[in-house]
C-alpha cells in the first residue's frame, strides 16, 4: 500500500471568490452556521437550486477545503427539505449539533465490512467455497435489519463447513480498503486520535487491516479451523451490535476520552448501537434504516466525508495555509 497522506484542512482563495458572502460575513455571522454541505465541487447553482426548491434563504458564512473536497458553512437549521434536495444533487450535508472536537484526543471506531473495506467478506469467502449466491442473500437481509445478526451469522458460518481454510488467505491478498481509508486514519492520528474497527467480520481481515492501517484496536469473529479446513462454526463470542457497542464504551474508557469525543462509522444495522453509544454515528454509504437512525450520513463522497464533518468542529481555527 501506497504512503497514507492526511486529508488536508485549509481556506481557499477560489472559494472566497466563487462565493463572496463568505468574505462579507462578520464573525458573529458566521457563529450563526448551523449546518455545512459538501461534495468534490459545489457550484454556486446549486445552492440555487436548494432555495428554490426548499424556499429557504441559504446564506454561505464560512468555507474551507478537506483533501479533495470543499465545504461551506450555511446559516441557519438543516430541514428535512434540505437534505432531500442536497441528496439529489449529489452533495452531502450534516447539521453541527454533537459534533466531536477535532482538535481534542478522541475516538473513532469504524465497523470493516462495506465501510473501511469495500467488500461484504463473507460473501467473498462464501462464492469462493461455491456458496455464494445463497450466503450473499442472508447477508444483505441481515444489513437491512431483517434478520437477527447472530443467528445470520451462525446461518452463513455453517455454510462454510469444509472449505479449504487456504481461501481466507485468498480473500485477504485481494482486500481492497475503502477509497480514503487510508488518508482518514492518518488524518485522525495526526490530530491525536485513536481509530480502531469493531465487526462482526472476522479476525484473519481485522487483524491485517490493524497492522495495514495502524489501528489501536480490533474486534471480531474468530472463524473455525480444524485440520487446514473451515468447521462452520464461529469460535467464542459473537461480536454483535451490543458488542461493537461495548467495544467503544471500553475503549473511550481505556483511552479516557470524553464520550462526547467519540466517532462510531458504519452501513448496517448491526453498526446502530454503536452509532448511539459514540458522541457521533455517521452512516456511510449506509442502508436506509441507518441513515434515518444515525445523527450524520455520507452518501456521495468517499470516506474523507467523515472529516469534512468533524472539520467543521475547527471552523473558526482554520487557517490558509494546508495542514
Amino acid at each position: 500500500m501506497d504512503k497514507a497522506n492526511p486529508l488536508a484542512i485549509h481556506r481557499s482563495p477560489q472559494l472566497y471568490r466563487r462565493f463572496p458572502t463568505m468574505t462579507t460575513s462578520a464573525f458573529s455571522r458566521r457563529r450563526q452556521g448551523g449546518w455545512i454541505v459538501f461534495g468534490e465541487v459545489i457550484d454556486p447553482r446549486q445552492l440555487d437550486d436548494i432555495r428554490f426548491f426548499t424556499g429557504d434563504d441559504v446564506e454561505v458564512v464560512d468555507g474551507w477545503r478537506v483533501g479533495p473536497y470543499e465545504v461551506l458553512l450555511i446559516r441557519g437549521e438543516l430541514t428535512d427539505e434540505h437534505r432531500t434536495v442536497i441528496d439529489a444533487l449529489a452533495l452531502d450535508c450534516a447539521d453541527l449539533q454533537a459534533l466531536p472536537d477535532l482538535s481534542r484526543p478522541g475516538l473513532a471506531v469504524f465497523d470493516m465490512d462495506s465501510t473501511a473495506i469495500e467488500i461484504e467478506c463473507i460473501d467473498e469467502i462464501a462464492a469462493l467455497a461455491g456458496v455464494g449466491e445463497a450466503v450473499s442473500a442472508v447477508t444483505e437481509r441481515a444489513m437491512l435489519g431483517e434478520l437477527d445478526f447472530e443467528a445470520s451469522l451462525r446461518q452463513r458460518v455453517a455454510a462454510l463447513k469444509g472449505s479449504d481454510a487456504a481461501i481466507l488467505e485468498t480473500v485477504k491478498a485481494q482486500l481492497p480498503l475503502m477509497p480514503e481509508m487510508a488518508d482518514l486514519v492518518a488524518s485522525l492520528k495526526a490530530h491525536g486520535w485513536y481509530v480502531a474497527i469493531a465487526s462482526g467480520g472476522f479476525t484473519h481481515f481485522s487483524d491485517h487491516l490493524q497492522q495495514q492501517l495502524g489501528l489501536d484496536y480490533a474486534a471480531s469473529n474468530q472463524l473455525g479451523v480444524r485440520n487446514g479446513q473451515l468447521t462452520g462454526e464461529v469460535d467464542g463470542a459473537v461480536v454483535d451490535a451490543q458488542r461493537k457497542a461495548d467495544v467503544l464504551t471500553m475503549l473511550a474508557q481505556k483511552y479516557d476520552i470524553a464520550p462526547e469525543n467519540t466517532l462510531a462509522v458504519g452501513d448496517g444495522a448491526n453498526d446502530l448501537a454503536m452509532m448511539e453509544a459514540a458522541g457521533l454515528g455517521i452512516a456511510y454509504h449506509a442502508k436506509p434504516k441507518v441513515n434515518a437512525k444515525a445523527q450524520a450520513a455520507v452518501k456521495h463522497a468517499w470516506l474523507g466525508g467523515v472529516l469534512c464533518v468533524l472539520s467543521a468542529s475547527m471552523r473558526d481555527r482554520i487557517s490558509w495555509q494546508p495542514r
